[in-house]
């Protein structure tokens, strides 16, 4: 009897504690469960919502995404056309080879964006040059009577000598002769150029001019041949002068020597005018025009800049270096610039306004130049382009772009690999057997009741 009441006791104490422990428990576990029905509630609705939402905007061949087709069904190639929905193209106007990435993978990869740019474009092209004489202002000294020289007044080379400075005194017996018949031809003048008789005024005016044309096509000037009709008698030596103002670089003329009509006697070059030889690479020289500025610094005088044209691109290329000579001519008033000297060259060359894009934002294949365009957040459209060249940084771009799209400048590789993995997965999602159960093998048909396997086979010996 007394076991009895122990165990009467001992169930009334569990149910009281049980109890006590429903009342403390019931708030936290009517909550659990209420979350847990409306998160299943939640999970039903918004698949039933977002099936409800996904909405085909047309099919395409996924060998081929760029043809469209209104309704499902086979491809040229017997695949299944693949559904594009609303939900991964959010507009129908958008190229079928727009491309969908999710936000969170664009910041993994680090896509950075740019914009379509459009302006002026300058190119600085950078050489060095050497510093020459301008030929076109080289000037080589003949006598052109055969005699001897009588006096040097030019003794060394390099000397600057002006225009009209004598050079030389020559001493010719043709010289000499030619004078006395234009003497005697200014008598005949004097006498018989008032005659009476037409014939011999004429043949005496003639025959002076002849005298006096034949001493000016050896080189006597008018103040000389003044000279000599007013002495009225013929000089030993004539002085020939120098035609041009300049610096002698040779010299071939000394006292008592005998000279001919083809000695040279001396090279005289101006050099008020130089020019200067830059080697171009072969690259560059589509860039350069006649008429472009070019800027020259020389070690020698710091600070200092030289502004000359580009006047003359030579035809020949060098062989060993792949250089081509481009001639600057430049302006040398104060003869600071010697030939010879070793300049650095810089042009400016000018493109004019045009389109263009970094260079990090072309994706180049080899083949084909492809740009990506960010059409809307995380939608990216890739364009293939034409280029016209690259200037410091920048690719000109011919057509493809239009100014102020965005583009992706830092990433686009990634985009790149993106874009053709995800064209991989279309075109398998099209191949037979893979269009259902999510891309999976379906299982084998289990074997009916009581149906036997199949025996091994047997081998026979």
């Amino acid at each position: 009897m007394r076991a009895k009441w122990v165990r009467w006791i001992i169930g009334i104490a569990m149910v009281t504690v049980v109890g006590v422990l429903l009342f403390f428990l019931r708030g936290p576990i009517t909550a659990a469960f209420a979350r847990n029905d409306t998160a299943g509630h939640e999970e039903t609705d918004g698949t039933a919502e977002k099936k409800q939402e996904r909405r085909v905007l047309y099919w395409v061949d996924a060998m081929n995404p760029t043809r469209r087709y209104n309704k499902p069904g086979k491809a040229p190639d017997g695949m299944d056309l693949v559904p594009i929905y609303a939900d991964e193209n959010s507009s129908a106007e958008m190229s079928p080879n727009t491309l969908k990435i999710d936000p969170r993978k664009l910041q993994m990869i680090g896509v950075q964006y740019g914009t379509v740019g459009y302006g002026p474009l300058t190119k600085t092209v950078r050489t060095v040059g050497r510093v020459t004489y301008d030929e076109t202002k080289i000037a080589r000294i003949h006598t052109k009577v055969e005699g001897w020289i009588d006096k040097v007044f030019v003794d060394f080379t390099g000397k600057l000598v002006e225009k009209d400075q004598p050079l030389i005194s020559i001493y010719s017996p043709d010289l000499l002769s030619t004078q006395q018949e234009f003497l005697i031809a200014r008598k005949a003048k004097d006498y018989l150029g008032n005659s009476q008789i037409p014939d011999v005024a004429s043949n005496a005016n003639s025959l002076y001019d002849a005298a006096r044309e034949r001493l000016r096509l050896w080189d006597i000037n008018d103040a000389q041949i003044q000279e000599l009709e007013t002495r009225g008698t013929p000089m030993r030596a004539l002085t020939l002068e120098s035609p041009v103002s300049g610096f002698v670089l040779t010299r071939n003329a000394f006292d008592k020597q005998r000279v001919t009509p083809d000695t040279e006697l001396y090279t005289i070059a101006d050099l008020s005018t130089v020019w200067v030889l830059a080697d171009v690479y072969e690259y560059e020289v589509p860039m350069i025009q006649l008429g472009e500025t070019a800027v020259m610094k020389l070690s020698y005088f710091p600070g200092r800049t030289y502004t000359g044209k580009v006047s003359y691109i030579y035809p020949q290329l060098d062989n060993a270096t792949r250089t081509l000579k481009v001639r600057i001519e430049f302006p040398n008033p104060g003869f600071e610039l010697k030939p010879d000297m070793y300049a650095d060259i810089v042009l400016q060359v000018n493109f004019g306004k045009q389109l263009y894009v970094p260079e990090e934002a072309v994706l180049d294949s080899g083949n084909e130049q492809i740009v990506f365009v960010s059409q809307q957040a995380g939608y990216f459209e890739p364009r293939r382009v034409e280029l016209g060249g690259r200037v410091d940084g920048k690719e000109i771009v011919l057509s493809g772009l239009r100014a102020g799209e965005r583009i992706v400048v830092s990433g686009n590789f990634l985009v790149d690999s993106e874009s053709r993995l995800k064209s991989a997965m279309g075109a398998m999602a099209g191949m037979p057997g893979m269009e259902k159960s999510g891309g999976k093998t379906p299982a084998p048909e289990q074997k009916k009741a009581g149906e036997k396997a199949n025996p091994p086979p047997t081998h026979r010996h």
